[in-house]
């Protein structure tokens, strides 16, 4: 079937189809060829088509027509190293199935080496990315990029205690919960709390495409977006978790648990004199120590939900409440909220 798609283009031997890396250089004639079912396939003009497709967008994003390589982190990276800091965080639960106790250290720091490791690639990666299209860029990538990943090795010890604390207040928090085991093994809220923990170690530390990756790879496995800029304070619990959606600014104190389907979103955003959203400002709400949201609650705009409250399902919130409050349905909609409210 290849070879029929292909119509005579050349292969480069492993049944690929090859390529030209001059952008100047046509691809080679290719003949109609039918493909099984009897359609025509002219692949030399979806080719060329695609390829000035290409041009007029790099010429539009003004993108340098040749970097020499690959330009941006790598999604599939990212994914490997997550596995392998979820496995040296928690080796005897996430790690390899036949990994025994006197092995542990051992473990841990020939996969921590192989990480990151491969995580100052992708650093450096985005850096030289920046470099290219940000005139505040630093100069020096390569020693800025070693900070980095120092940077994040050194706060991985804090990061396994903040995630022990999101364990023990799913156990707590879930009377169906057997085991703090059973929490992290196979409860989405834990797994989706462990990639925004080192998505946010990497927001914060000045890498945030790395960092928006690994948050979207739990956002795909999960349902639960929870942007990498978001503060959460230790012992949250997102209780089922599909269709929770937290905003970048959103400020959230500890021992905080959240059902599905809650929002924490902005109201309404900026504009700027040719229409486009304005970037950055605080937008999304505060929600202090010890409050609960139940599902389908919608909170919008940067409001502060006091300590100690609850906050009904399916409420809709556009205003702040003062601590131990306890808000229902019925007396809650009474805004009007336009323009892309609840991202």
């Amino acid at each position: 079937m290849g070879s029929q798609l292909s119509g005579g283009v050349p292969s480069n031997g492993a049944g690929h189809l090859a390529t030209s890396h001059a952008a100047n250089v046509s691809p080679p004639h290719v003949g109609a060829n039918p493909s099984p079912n009897g359609t025509a396939l002219d692949l030399a003009e979806i080719v060329t088509q695609l390829r000035n497709v290409r041009e007029r967008w790099r010429v539009s994003q003004h993108r340098p027509r040749d970097i020499g390589g690959r330009e941006l982190p790598s999604r599939e990276a990212l994914s490997d190293i997550v596995d392998g800091l979820r496995g040296a965080l928690f080796p005897m639960r996430l790690g390899p199935p036949d990994l025994r106790q006197e092995s542990e250290d051992y473990y841990v720091g020939h996969t921590l080496d192989a990480v990151l490791t491969a995580l100052l690639i992708q650093v450096r990666l985005e850096l030289r990315y920046h470099a290219r299209h940000d005139e505040g860029a630093l100069p020096d990538t390569e020693a800025h990029a070693i900070d980095i990943v120092r940077g994040f090795g050194a706060a991985l010890p804090g990061l396994r205690a903040l995630l022990d604390s999101d364990v023990l207040a799913a156990f707590h928090g879930d009377p169906a919960a057997r085991s703090v085991d059973e929490v992290l093994l196979c409860y989405p809220g834990v797994h989706a709390m462990i990639h925004h923990r080192v998505a946010h170690e990497l927001y914060r530390l000045g890498v945030p495409l790395l960092a928006r990756l690994v948050a979207e790879l739990a956002h795909g496995q999960t349902g639960i977006d929870i942007h990498p800029g978001a503060t959460i304070g230790a012992g949250f619990f997102i209780d089922h978790g599909t269709g929770v959606v937290i905003g970048e600014t959103a400020l959230i104190g500890r021992h905080v648990r959240l059902y599905q389907a809650v929002t924490l979103g902005a109201k309404r955003f900026a504009t700027d004199e040719d229409g486009h959203l304005s970037k950055g400002g605080l937008r999304h709400p505060i929600l202090e120590d010890d409050v609960v949201i139940y599902a389908g609650a919608t909170i919008l705009g940067r409001v502060t939900i006091g300590r100690g409250s609850t906050i009904g399902g399916n409420v809709w919130l556009t205003r702040s409440v003062p601590p131990g409050s306890h808000i229902a349905q019925a007396s809650t909609r009474d805004d009007t909220v336009v323009e892309g409210a609840g991202i």
